[in-house]
């Protein structure tokens, strides 16, 4: 992954030359690549790297964003040898899309098989976020799964924005570029009716890169933990029959786990199918679940968030 510097994107820029989804959101190469590109943290100096957000974000950081430049940062001070097998981490404070982050790495161990960082992640003198990281030689082992939900295939679904159409303040990211091409499989949360609660609902989309990638599995990863904090909380929300839009809902990320099983490839389909096991104290916890097209099991991701309904 290269340097870069400038915060501002492509389609941060009115009338730049994007190709554009059917109710003309920025999609495509460019805007994978801005995306990549502002994943790619910058080196101020050892162990310490900086990553801007886009200058077209939403009111505070998107908690995907945030991870995955904390993880692209742990990444840069580990041998090549060894890939991420798991992240933790904490949404300490609302990040500020107008200010730089910067992330400290410490360099917690280096062992013969395993490699563990720790980043803090800080605007000014507030953290906003930590992270901890492990990574692991390629090793073989014992190999079993859970089997792949049986589901449509995403060429016959429709495209986000179709869905989107008529249907007014339908997700918070409705209007953003769009690096991902996403597909519901279910009933997308912003056509749920209130009152009609869904014990067990699951909640499954695919989406992929809406572009080429390089092959390089660092990135493939970093996008994956980007895009996994988009769909999570929505699950927790449709157990009661409600969507984000409800009076009186305060949501926030509280915690972000992810463990990743097999290599990803984020340019071609994946599955994320994910639920709600519980809720209480106005928290809810949510478990993922990505499969790639062809069934392995490729990751799965674990978050608590604030669910607060004042009524």
């Amino acid at each position: 992954m290269s340097n870069h510097s400038d915060p501002e994107t492509p389609a941060d820029r009115p009338g730049s030359d994007l190709e554009r989804d059917s109710d003309g959101v920025p999609r495509g190469q460019k805007v994978l690549d801005a995306t990549l590109g502002l994943l790619d943290v910058h080196q101020l100096e050892v162990d310490l790297y900086r990553g801007y957000s886009p200058k077209n974000a939403m009111v505070r950081v998107f908690g995907g964003q945030v991870a995955a430049q904390a993880m692209v940062a742990a990444c840069r001070t580990v041998p090549a040898d060894r890939t991420v097998h798991s992240l933790h981490s904490y949404f300490v404070r609302p990040g500020d899309p107008r200010q730089p982050i910067d992330f400290r790495v410490d360099r917690t161990r280096d062992g013969r098989s395993f490699t563990t960082r720790r980043v803090v992640a800080q605007q000014g003198d507030q953290v906003i976020f930590t992270l901890s990281a492990s990574f692991q030689i390629d090793e073989p082992g014992l190999d079993h799964q859970l089997d792949m939900p049986d589901v449509p295939d995403p060429d016959s679904l429709p495209t986000f924005a179709e869905l989107v159409a008529g249907a007014p303040d339908a997700a918070p990211w409705d209007t953003l570029p769009r690096p991902v091409d996403i597909r519901y499989v279910t009933a997308p949360p912003w056509s749920r009716r209130s009152g009609s609660p869904q014990r067990g609902a699951r909640n499954q989309v695919w989406f992929k890169a809406d572009g080429a990638m390089p092959d390089d599995p660092v990135l493939h990863q970093c996008l994956l933990t980007y895009v996994s904090d988009l769909f999570l909380l929505d699950s927790a929300l449709a157990a009661h029959g409600i969507n984000s839009s409800a009076r009186g809902l305060q949501m926030a990320s509280l915690d972000h786990a992810v463990w990743f099983h097999r290599p990803i490839r984020m340019d071609d389909w994946v599955l994320y199918d994910t639920g709600s096991p519980s809720a209480s104290g106005a928290r809810g916890l949510a478990i993922g679940t990505f499969f790639s097209v062809d069934g392995p099991m490729l990751a799965t991701v674990v978050q608590e968030g604030l669910v607060r309904l004042r009524r």
